[in-house]
C-alpha cells in the first residue's frame, strides 16, 4: 500500500509547475530519516506526473491540534523529533520552507513524519524556481524573512522559526499570528511581536515558553543556530536539565539594540525623502542663523514671530509634501505612522520652543541647545524600532546639544548651524544607504 501524490493541474500543468513538482520529489527522495516521509518512485503516466510514498496511518498534526492544546511535554517531544528530521535535511543542503501542522503526519505509535517538500530550497546548487520578492509558505507558520519576500535570507533559520510556531500552536491552540486574511497575517508577522504563550494558556510551562520565544526571534541570528540546537534544548527540557534558552539573554538584548530590525525594510521607501528632509532642515537652520546674526541690524528679528513664521511656514509646506511623496510608494505601515508621530512631535516642540522663550522673557534661541536633545530623542525612538545604528546619531545629537550650550555661553552665534549640519547628516547618511539599497534590489529583481 502506497500513497500517490499527483501534480495539481495534471497534463495542463505549466513547465514551472512540473519543475516544482519534480523538485519536491527530488528533494524528498534524498532524505532517508525516520521522521521524514520517504519517496518510493517518481514517474510520468500519460503526461501525469506522480510520486509514491508509504501510507502513514493515523492523523496529521493539524487534525490533532483541532482537538485543542497539547500537554507541554507531549508537544516538546513531537517538535524535538521533527527538529531532528529537519536538521537531517539541512545537513544535506535542503530547507523545507513550509513546515506546518498539516505537513506533519503522526503514526499510530505517536511518531511524527515530515512531508510535502513542495517549497524546499537547496542551500547549494540546483536551479531556483522562485524569484526575488515572491512570498512563499503558509503565513501563520512562515518566518518574517519569508513574509518580506527577501529570498536571499532564506535558510535553515526559517525552518527553526516555523518549528517555533508549531510548538507555539501545540501549546496554545493557535499559531502566533492569525489574521482574517493571509495579507493581514503577513502584516501582523512583520509588524508585531507574538504574545507570550502563558498569556493564552496559563498552564504553559515557563521553560517551554522561553524555548518557543527563542525560536520566534525576528532576527534570524537570535534564534537557535540550528534545528539540532533546538532539538537538544527540547531534550534538555524533557530531561529536566537547564535549557540553553535561559542563557545569553544579555547578548540577545545587546544584539537587539545594535542591529537592524525587521521593520527597517520600510526605510527603503523613505531613503530619498530623508535626503530631501536633510536638505530642507539644513536650509532652515542656515536661514535661522543668518537671522540671528542680523537681529541687531533689524530689531524685528529679536521677536520670536519671524522665527515661528520661518519654521512653521517651511515645515507646514514640507510635511504634507513629504507625505504625498511617501504615499506614492505604497500604503503607509503602522511602523511608519509611529515614526511619523515621533517626527511630528519634534516639529511641534521646536515651534513651541520659541513660545516658551517668549513667555520666560528669554532672547530668541537662547534655548537652542534643547534642539539637539529633541533630535536625539527622536533617533532613540528610531533606533529602537528600525536600526540600532541610529543610537550613534542620537548620541551625536545629544553631544551637539552640549556643544551648542558651550557656544551660547561663549557668545559664539553659530550653534544653530552646527545643529543643522549634524541633524542633516543624521538624516542624509541613512537616507542615502536605504535609497541605494532600494535601487540595487530593484535592479536585481529586473535581472531575475
Amino acid at each position: 500500500m502506497v500513497a500517490v501524490k499527483l501534480i495539481l493541474r495534471g497534463t495542463l500543468a505549466s513547465e514551472e509547475d512540473r519543475q516544482r513538482f519534480l523538485a519536491e520529489a527530488t528533494a524528498a527522495a534524498q532524505l532517508d530519516h525516520p521522521n521524514i516521509v520517504p519517496i518510493y518512485e517518481v514517474g510520468d503516466h500519460n503526461g501525469q506526473l506522480f510520486f509514491s510514498m508509504p501510507v502513514i496511518a493515523g492523523k496529521t498534526l493539524a487534525e490533532r491540534l483541532a482537538e485543542g492544546p497539547m500537554a507541554g511535554r507531549e508537544a516538546a517531544r513531537l517538535v524535538m523529533e521533527v527538529a531532528t528530521g529537519i536538521d537531517f535535511a539541512h545537513q544535506r543542503g535542503i530547507v523545507h520552507r513550509d513546515l506546518k501542522p498539516a505537513n506533519i503526519l503522526i503514526d499510530p505509535q505517536g511518531v511524527p513524519h515530515v512531508s510535502d517538500f513542495g517549497l524546499a530550497k537547496r542551500l547549494a546548487g540546483g536551479t531556483s524556481l522562485t524569484r526575488t520578492g515572491a512570498v512563499l509558505g503558509t503565513p501563520s507558520y512562515m518566518a518574517p524573512e519569508q513574509a518580506s519576500g527577501n529570498l536571499g535570507e532564506i535558510g535553515p533559520a526559517c525552518d527553526v522559526y516555523s518549528l517555533g510556531t508549531i510548538l507555539y500552536a501545540l501549546t496554545t491552540g493557535r499559531p502566533p499570528f492569525q489574521g482574517p486574511s493571509a495579507v493581514d497575517t503577513v502584516l501582523m508577522l512583520l509588524d508585531q511581536e507574538p504574545l507570550p504563550p502563558r498569556l493564552l494558556n496559563r498552564n504553559a510551562d515557563r521553560e517551554l515558553e522561553m524555548i518557543i520565544l527563542r525560536c520566534l526571534q525576528k532576527p534570524p541570528d537570535l534564534r537557535y543556530r540550528s534545528a539540532a540546537a533546538l532539538a537538544d534544548d527540547l531534550a534538555a527540557y524533557l530531561s529536566g536539565n537547564p535549557i540553553a534558552a535561559r542563557r545569553g539573554h544579555l547578548s540577545h538584548i545587546w544584539g537587539r539594540l545594535s542591529r537592524e530590525t525587521h521593520h527597517a525594510a520600510v526605510l527603503e521607501n523613505w531613503g530619498l525623502l530623508w535626503m530631501w528632509h536633510a536638505v530642507v532642515l539644513l536650509a532652515i537652520c542656515l536661514v535661522t542663523n543668518a537671522m540671528v546674526l542680523n537681529r541687531d541690524r533689524w530689531p524685528v528679528l529679536q521677536s520670536p514671530l519671524p522665527y515661528l513664521l520661518l519654521w512653521g511656514g517651511a515645515l507646514s509646506v514640507w510635511a504634507p509634501t513629504f507625505w504625498r511623496l511617501r504615499y506614492r510608494a505604497g500604503p503607509v505601515t503602522s511602523v511608519e505612522r509611529r515614526i511619523a508621530h515621533a517626527w511630528g512631535a519634534s516639529i511641534i516642540s521646536v515651534m513651541l520652543l520659541f513660545v516658551v522663550e517668549s513667555i520666560l522673557g528669554l532672547p530668541v534661541l537662547k534655548l537652542a541647545p534643547v534642539l539637539g536633545l529633541m533630535g536625539g530623542s527622536v533617533f532613540v525612538v528610531k533606533a529602537g524600532i528600525l536600526n540600532g545604528s541610529f543610537y550613534l546619531y542620537a548620541l551625536a545629537l545629544f553631544a551637539t546639544s552640549l556643544v551648542m550650550a558651550w557656544m551660547e555661553r561663549a557668545g559664539i552665534e553659530y550653534s544653530i548651524t552646527v545643529f543643522g549640519l549634524v541633524s542633516a547628516a543624521a538624516y542624509f547618511l541613512p537616507g542615502w544607504k536605504y535609497y541605494r539599497r532600494y535601487y540595487l534590489q530593484a535592479e536585481k529583481a529586473k535581472r531575475n
